[in-house]
């Protein structure tokens, strides 16, 4: 019996998400004239009392008076209370229906509305300690079993007296008073639940912070819902990525830190060796001394279209998968591109400036309209191919060129070389990736082919572009105007001085690398990217991710999960094959992709299996990393 183990549970902000007193007034007073004051009044007592500034006899009796309650509103309230159960918890049933027996709701609450919604549970009625309504003659709830011990001071330590439990006890809890258990010496240890409320005071009384109930069953090796604590996977989101991410992130368990700009090698590589997951936009270098640092690393998310910023094969040697939103601010770009083309066309930049100077210089000269005129696309991708379509549907003769076989959307004509395009066209516009190749990809050469008073943009990236080169074109005046998005050194935050041998130049739009930065862009980033990131690390899904072999997995029920990252060799397969037929293991489903680096393989197998087949994948010659999910 000693090594018994007892698991004595708070229900308010605890078992619920909520306070079920204050979810009671929210029903009880939606007519009452002083409701919003009510509410309000009825929260701050709560709180007092769950702090341990308030006496708890003096709270509840104070809350009461306030509810203005009665047994009718009962049934909403245990309606309403059901869909309000934590989320950990409904998530870990099998705890609750293997531990039934020894599992305690001790609550400063009431038994007409908390045994309904753990009995729901396999929790038995007579392991559920809490307070008692005395209802008036009226049907009224506004007194109480006064002769009940939790309904008074440290209740809840003369409950656990009387119940004399032998064994090992834990107290999960949200509350001043959870902590007492473990204060009077009834309890191993005080488990602070920071799900629904955090409340300071209890936090330093805490043997361990517990975010989750996953965190707690982890701890005691008793979680079978998840693999691994949410709350253990470090997330790190830089350069000012969509609050919308980060809210996802947070909601999804994870802890999150976010800094708003970017950081430098050094910073970035002591910053990241304890995290999992790193989400980043342009500017942060994603580099081999950086990866060196991240032993927990498991998944990348680019904010943005490109990943030239990140050292890819890097990341596929360590197992690390990478994802960014290969579509989510195409439009945003297009747009952009668009305005900036007509802007310039009409020599609208040295016109505004002008006006603002005061000087009314009323004239066509140099003034074009864009119905007709050749718009030459370089880079035929996602952005490349959108522009195509708009250009043309306002008027534009479009041709581009691309390395790779592209369709042709519309009319576009494709250009058989570089060159001719080059030549052909009035507007040049630059979509294409930042590979290191694509260093100077525009440079002397190119702009000397382009014909007098062409129209250059680039919104790609910076390197692809001599910007010296540019500039001398633009002074000579063979090229007449350009728009500029991305350069070769930028500004990590929005404090330090842009330099660039652009400034001050004739008809030249410079722009902050702004082309994908709208808030609808910037709104489907910070969706698309969380969502495929908490996709990989709950189901081994690869969908869209830009360095691993690509795959998409059904979801997992009744079976475990095995994610095995090798280096791409011969027999790993086999291997791994072997381990789970030399221990009986059933597999119940199997898939694999490869590239030239590595091999991905995704095995399910039925729920029996034993450590040592967990440590015989780790030792498979040729690991890159292996991880398993319930």
């Amino acid at each position: 019996m000693k090594n018994k183990r007892h698991f004595i549970i708070d229900f308010d902000s605890t078992f619920t998400q909520v306070e079920a007193l204050d979810i009671l007034g929210e029903i009880s007073l939606q007519d009452h004239p002083e409701r919003e004051e009510r509410l309000k009044k009825l929260s701050e007592l709560t709180n007092s009392g769950m702090a341990g500034d308030l006496s708890f006899r003096e709270s509840l009796e104070q809350r009461l008076d306030l509810l203005n309650a009665e047994e009718k509103h009962l049934e909403p309230l245990v309606n309403r209370l059901k869909s309000k159960v934590s989320t950990s918890f409904i998530r870990n049933r099998e705890f609750f229906n293997e531990n039934y027996e020894n599992i305690y709701i001790i609550s400063n609450g009431f038994k007409e509305f908390i045994v309904p919604i753990v009995s729901e549970f396999g929790i038995k009625e007579e392991n559920v300690f809490a307070n008692t309504f005395r209802p008036d003659t009226q049907g009224k709830l506004n007194a109480f079993d006064t002769e009940n011990v939790l309904s008074s001071n440290n209740g809840k330590v003369e409950m656990l007296k009387g119940l004399d439990l032998q064994g090992d006890v834990y107290v999960i809890g949200d509350g001043y008073t959870d902590y007492e258990i473990k204060a009077a010496g009834l309890a191993n240890k005080f488990y602070a639940f920071t799900e629904n409320v955090e409340r300071d005071n209890v936090l330093q009384k805490a043997d361990h912070i517990t975010p989750s109930l996953d965190e707690f069953l982890y701890l005691h090796k008793m979680n079978k819902a998840i693999s691994y604590p949410k709350n253990r996977i470090k997330v790190l989101l830089l350069e000012n990525v969509h609050e919308d991410a980060v809210k996802i992130m947070k909601n999804e368990g994870y802890n999150v830190t976010v800094i708003p700009g970017a950081l430098d090698e050094e910073e970035l590589a002591e910053e990241i060796k304890d995290i999992s997951v790193l989400g980043i936009r342009s500017k942060t270098q994603l580099t081999k001394k950086v990866l060196d640092n991240a032993n927990r690393l498991i998944a990348v998310g680019a904010f943005c279209i490109g990943t030239n910023q990140i050292d890819l094969d890097e990341c596929l040697k360590k197992g690390i998968a990478v994802f960014n939103a290969p579509f989510s601010n195409t439009r945003s770009v297009v747009e952009l591109a668009i305005g900036e083309i007509i802007f310039l066309m009409r020599g609208l930049p040295d016109k505004i400036g002008e006006m603002h100077a005061g000087t009314w210089n009323k004239s066509a000269t140099g003034s074009r309209e864009v119905r007709g005129k050749k718009l030459g696309i370089i880079g035929y991708g996602n952005i490349g191919a959108q522009l195509s379509v708009v250009a043309e549907a306002i008027g534009f003769d479009v041709y581009y060129y691309d390395l790779m076989e592209k369709l042709a959307l519309g009319n576009a004509t494709k250009c058989k070389s570089l060159e001719e395009l080059l030549k052909i066209s009035d507007i040049v516009t630059l979509h294409v990736d930042g590979r290191r190749e694509n260093q100077n990809f525009i440079g002397e050469r190119e702009l000397d082919l382009m014909k007098d008073g062409t129209i250059f943009l680039n919104l790609s990236r910076g390197h692809v572009v001599d910007l010296q080169a540019l500039k001398g074109h633009l002074e000579s005046g063979k090229i007449q105007g350009a728009g500029v998005d991305v350069f070769p050194k930028e500004p990590k935050t929005n404090e330090e001085v842009f330099e660039s041998e652009l400034r001050g130049l004739k008809n030249v739009i410079l722009t902050p690398h702004i082309g994908g930065s709208t808030e609808e862009a910037q709104v489907n980033i910070g969706n698309f990217v969380p969502g495929k990131i908490i996709e990989y690390i709950n189901t081994g899904s690869t969908t869209n991710s830009v360095n691993f072999p690509n795959l998409q997995l059904p979801i997992l029920e009744n079976a475990h999960r095995l994610i095995h990252i090798h280096h791409n060799r011969p027999g790993i397969i086999a291997h791994i094959n072997n381990v789970l037929s030399e221990h009986d293991c059933n597999i119940v489903g199997q898939y694999l992709k490869t590239n030239e680096t590595i091999g991905y393989v995704i095995t399910d197998i039925n729920k029996a299996y034993n450590e040592e087949v967990i440590e015989e994948m780790k030792g498979i010659e040729g690991t890159i990393r292996f991880r398993v999910l319930y």
